[in-house]
Formats: structure tokens, sequence, C-alpha cells
């Protein structure tokens, strides 16, 4: 199995993984109530997923 003959420096290392970085994540606009919700994932504000309603959320009034 082939082998490097000399050591990357580590200025070399890190110019090749400055693309290797995380992105932010994906998130949308929910289309029933309007707010930000990550791709592919039930509202948490009103509990809709492609226009049908998966889990019911209670307000903050009705917990107390």
């Amino acid at each position: 199995m082939a082998l490097p003959k000399r050591r990357h420096s580590q200025a070399r290392r890190d110019k090749s993984r400055t693309h290797q970085r995380v992105s932010g994540l994906p998130s949308t606009d929910c289309p029933q109530c309007g707010a930000i919700r990550l791709t592919h994932r039930v509202c948490s504000s009103c509990g809709y997923y492609r226009g049908r309603q998966m889990v019911i959320v209670k307000s903050k009034k009705e917990k107390k």
C-alpha cells in the first residue's frame, strides 16, 4: 500500500479543509402560520405538516 514520503504541513492540511465546514440548518416558512420551521418536520407552532394537522399544539395559556 502506498504511503506518503513526507508529512504534510499544518497549513497545507488546513488549506484542503477550508471547504469542509458545517452549513446552517435548512429552514423554510410554514405555509399555515408563517413561522420558521425545519424542512421535512412538523411545525412546532401550529402542528401542521404538508397541509395536514399532525400534532395538536397547546398554547401557553392552556398549559397553566
